[in-house]
């Protein structure tokens, strides 16, 4: 089975967008360098962060979100984002009415349901969580392996967290990936088991 990782670009105090649900800068490093990141050019980082970044985003079979991401980015309009193949939502209610069947997408209740499906359809690959109150929930539940962050540099004071509402304490081990990329620095590390 493919390993679980947690991951989003956040500011330096922790938080992945501000209380209006907006990330503000934190998506700038992905446009601020000169090496595209993806077929479409619009994604152009330094090439440090391609180095560190495409590879990690090759690896990726699926992505587990909330129903809440979901909502906000209209379900990426039934197309995985970055060519995933599968992405799992974690909710509590039922799929969007006249939602297309055929959209790889699929709706599961609970963070440990929502990993085993994910884990099913990305075989060896990355199941990535995005971070924020489910993220918080599969590493609350010892599900995630590594936790990966780009860390732009920028103060929130406030907004929706990284690791959502966790309150209780998690290892991680050392960093074993430090990257300098344009704007961020590129963070990895493993659960401490």
């Amino acid at each position: 089975m493919g390993e679980v990782v947690l991951y989003s670009s956040v500011s330096v105090d922790g938080f992945i967008a501000d209380e209006n649900d907006q990330p503000g800068p934190l998506f700038d490093w992905l446009t601020s360098g000169d090496v595209p990141l993806d077929e479409s050019g619009a994604l152009k980082v330094s090439q440090a962060s391609y180095d560190h970044t495409r590879p990690y985003w090759d690896q990726i079979g699926v992505t587990i979100a909330g129903r809440h991401v979901f909502d906000l980015t209209d379900g990426w309009d039934g197309k995985p984002p970055s060519g995933i193949d599968h992405v799992v939502v974690v909710t509590h209610r039922p799929k969007p009415e006249g939602w297309d069947p055929e959209a790889p997408f699929h709706f599961v209740d609970g963070v440990k349901a929502a990993v085993a499906k994910a884990q099913e359809l990305a075989g060896d690959r990355i199941v990535e969580v995005a971070a924020g109150d489910v993220g918080g929930q599969v590493l609350a539940a010892g599900l995630v392996d590594e936790v990966r962050m780009d860390v732009v540099p920028v103060v929130f004071g406030s907004g929706k967290r990284y690791f959502g509402s966790v309150h209780a304490q998690h290892l991680l081990e050392d960093p074993d990936v430090v990257i300098q990329g344009h704007r961020v620095l590129h963070l990895r590390y493993r659960v401490r088991r």
